[in-house]
């Protein structure tokens, strides 16, 4: 598949880890193979067409999903002719939302072993649920996320390592779990952002490699829904960041662009609330993740009655399972001991464009958005990898 697609697979198609396409996590791997760091594998093959490159820059463009591209086109021709020709579609990976992706980017492996799996989590023997994207500190990122980071080994090899995202990211425990290890500079637009990426990419004469986040696209989503008035502004500020990126590209340098995931739009009659339905809430004692992923940690004894409660009241509009079950579908990888209570002792995973709200549990917003992700239809997990020489 070398074109975004606008027919099969359908983007509510449910798709499995073994989908056979690359994995978001890949991308810094095979780019540190490029710039010749030792015991660096290139399971994307991008050393042969990278020959010769020595700086590599990476643009992380929240909320492009593979399958928003051709609705893209229209306001972002650039990119939209990049991924015709130059592109192709990776699986970002589960449960399919930004922190989980950005760390998976970040360390080059599979959710279960970075242990950031899902947008929020409980925090192992307590009832505290951690938001990551709000993440201060605590707990302390080396121990949270325990994996050296690509930016890490790259450093140690002698890569000169940048992180370039939105200035208040700055020393968050997410920035630090997913891209500790390279200097950070902020940059909140996009003219910025190319500005600051471009910058920190020709500054020297050695291996470089520059990491780049630009957030707009998602919140527009988000907040007014994909191909709403808001999203095309903001795909057409996209399109004008990745163009001067191009365009600013030395002769030895290459662009890498991806996302962290697709969305939906969730239509009003297809919207749950499990704080306003008691027999959603009976025998849960935390709820964790998101709208299209729920993590339920419940009262001892009580998985059983959960899941069958929570099946019956969804029906055909989600697939509840226990822990253990999702454990074993591979989409977390190998999960050790100390990651597994991040984890629901029952999963629920929303099927086409439905969604679980917690009204009362989570921010009021968080109910109110327009569009989601997180779970494992094509849409949502399915993220371009665009490649562009200098």
């Amino acid at each position: 598949m070398t074109t975004p697609p606008g027919g099969p697979p359908a983007p509510l198609t449910v798709l499995g880890p073994d989908h056979g396409a690359g994995r978001l996590a890949d991308v810094l791997p095979s780019a540190l193979a490029v710039l010749g760091v030792p015991g660096s594998a290139d399971p994307l093959g991008l050393v042969p067409a990278l020959a010769g490159v020595r700086r590599i820059a990476v643009l992380l463009v929240d909320g492009l999903g593979w399958y928003q591209v051709p609705t893209a086109t229209p306001y972002a021709p650039t990119l939209a002719g990049l991924a015709a020709t130059a592109g192709r579609p990776l699986l970002a990976g589960f449960p399919s939302t930004t922190p989980t992706s950005l760390v998976s980017l970040g360390t080059g492996v599979a959710p279960g072993a970075h242990g950031v799996l899902g947008f929020t989590v409980r925090v192992p023997g307590t009832d505290r649920v951690l938001t990551h994207t709000d993440w201060a500190g605590d707990p302390s990122p080396l121990s949270w996320q325990p994996v050296t980071t690509q930016l890490e080994r790259a450093r140690a090899a002698g890569v000169t390592t940048t992180v370039v995202s939105r200035p208040e990211f700055g020393g968050s425990g997410l920035t630090l779990a997913a891209n500790r290890g390279g200097d950070f500079r902020g940059a909140a637009g996009g003219d910025e952002v190319a500005a600051t990426m471009l910058a920190a990419l020709t500054a020297g004469a050695g291996p470089t490699l520059v990491s780049g986040y630009h957030a707009d696209l998602d919140r527009h989503g988000h907040l007014s829904g994909v191909d709403s008035a808001p999203w095309r502004i903001a795909a057409s500020e996209v399109d004008a960041l990745v163009a001067r990126l191009v365009d600013g590209l030395p002769s030895d340098a290459a662009l890498l662009v991806t996302a962290d995931h697709g969305q939906l739009d969730i239509p009003a009659g297809h919207r749950f609330d499990l704080d306003t339905d008691p027999r959603l809430r009976d025998g849960v004692r935390v709820v964790a993740g998101e709208a299209r992923v729920r993590y339920l940690h419940v009262a001892p004894g009580a998985v059983d009655d959960v899941v069958a409660a929570w099946s019956a009241v969804l029906g055909e509009a989600a697939r509840v399972r226990t822990r253990a079950e999702m454990v074993a579908t591979g989409w977390f990888g190998p999960v050790p001991e100390e990651h597994l209570g991040r984890i629901g002792d029952v999963v629920v995973i929303c099927n086409d464009t439905y969604a679980v709200m917690a009204s009362r549990t989570e921010r009021p917003m968080a109910s109110k958005l327009v569009a989601y992700h997180g779970a494992d239809t094509a849409a949502e997990l399915t993220v371009p990898l665009v490649v562009v020489r200098g």
